[in-house]
């Protein structure tokens, strides 16, 4: 019994730092909202902002391609002749690969 009596000695004595810590237990690791938790979706929405930007710049490029192309029919001979390796007639092409 003198065990259970300072138990509850020290429990009455120091309740509001248990409870402070109890507290900060449930919101930090047990809640749906926890800290850790916020942390993880934080970082995961700077991850998908800056893919979303990446996205958007390539989109913007491809975008200025698609103009250049339908306006300038000399783009189009540029991007066959390099990209796909076209050629005129009675023209060499010599391709050099880098290591």
């Amino acid at each position: 019994m003198s065990k259970l009596l300072t138990i509850w000695l020290f429990i009455a004595k120091h309740k509001y730092l248990i409870t402070i810590l109890l507290f900060a237990a449930i919101i930090g690791f047990l809640d749906e909202n926890s800290a850790i938790r916020r942390l993880g979706y934080a970082r995961e929405i700077s991850r998908l902002q800056s893919e979303i930007e990446k996205y958007r710049a390539e989109y913007e490029e491809n975008t200025k391609k698609l103009n250049e192309l339908s306006t300038n029919p000399d783009a189009i001979e540029q991007i066959a002749r390099e990209k796909y390796l076209m050629k005129k007639p009675n023209e060499d092409i010599y391709v050099f690969k880098d290591k």
